[in-house]
């Protein structure tokens, strides 16, 4: 049993606010996932010729500001670092592979959590409400974002192992539910030279999306392929730069209520997560069918 939260505001003097209206979300999944929780947010996107990656130093003290300056002196280009605790987002105009493969063969204390030129991504191990206030959720801007609280059923509790996952640029996945072919969807996938970071059932959903958009797909398209592929219960929440998906399995066991007014798109496995958000009282509000997609676009 875990908790998805999606939001995303359609009127642009909201984007500063997104953070103020996500934390009670969070925070009132935690019953439904008490031992780690993170959260996607996409923001005003960086120039085209940089991108943005979210690092990660766990346990390990970084000191951040020698970090940008190492990788400024192995790539003669622009960057730039704000620092989260042990989250940092670095901004670079070096090529993002090379950058994420030097970090991982130089700086392995440092694990790369999302690339792109949007995406924002913070993931820990504690309660949701400590999370959210370590790295000062309520103060996020953005236009849309992707959220997860996580009761373990299958794999271990770290950060590593905390949704959101990503894959590719801009695209990031939560799960609520357990697949039961994981391992064979990773086999086919690993011969295409796809690798894996954890052995979490949902990293394999996501990789499994992301490598479908690379072949040509849309994110809907991909989806209903997912639904000959992926077996097991599942509701999934997804998030790119421009787009908010949501889809259920053909039992649609896994609850999930979506909330949407004139301001605003929420979701969320449970209506009180939904409750304090304004307008609420005049919401259209439904549960997903089961494999039906729901996408809205910024």
């Amino acid at each position: 049993m875990c908790g998805i939260v999606g939001l995303l505001v359609k009127k642009p003097a909201l984007r500063a606010s997104l953070g103020r209206f996500m934390v009670p979300m969070l925070t009132g999944m935690t019953e439904r996932g008490p031992d780690s929780a993170g959260l996607a947010v996409y923001t005003a996107p960086v120039p085209d010729e940089q991108h943005k990656l979210s690092l990660y130093s766990g346990k390990h003290a970084v000191d951040w500001s020698e970090l940008l300056g190492r990788i400024s002196k192995e790539f003669a280009l622009q960057h730039e670092i704000a620092v989260h605790g042990n989250h940092a987002i670095l901004t670079t105009a070096a090529d993002a592979d090379e950058v994420s493969l030097w970090l991982k063969r130089n700086v392995p204390a440092v694990a790369v959590l999302s690339v792109g030129r949007s995406i924002d991504l913070y993931k820990d191990v504690g309660a949701p409400a400590d999370i959210a206030r370590r790295y000062q959720f309520g103060a996020l801007q953005g236009t849309h974002l992707v959220g997860h609280t996580r009761m373990a059923t299958e794999s271990a509790v770290t950060p590593a192992h905390a949704h959101p996952f990503t894959a590719g640029r801009d695209f990031c996945l939560v799960h609520n539910g357990s697949l039961s072919n994981p391992h064979l969807v990773r086999k086919h996938l690993e011969p295409l030279g796809i690798e894996f970071e954890t052995d979490n059932d949902t990293e394999a959903a996501c990789r499994f999306f992301e490598w479908r958009l690379r072949e040509g797909d849309d994110l809907e398209k991909a989806v209903e392929r997912g639904f000959s592929q992926l077996d097991g219960f599942f509701t999934f929440l997804m998030g790119t730069d421009k787009q908010l998906l949501i889809v259920r399995d053909a039992f649609a066991c896994k609850p999930a209520v979506v909330a949407e007014t004139d301001d605003l798109v929420a979701i969320a496995s449970e209506f009180r997560s939904l409750a304090h958000l304004p307008d609420i009282a005049h919401a259209s509000l439904f549960e997903p069918k089961p494999e039906e997609i729901y996408s809205w676009r910024i």
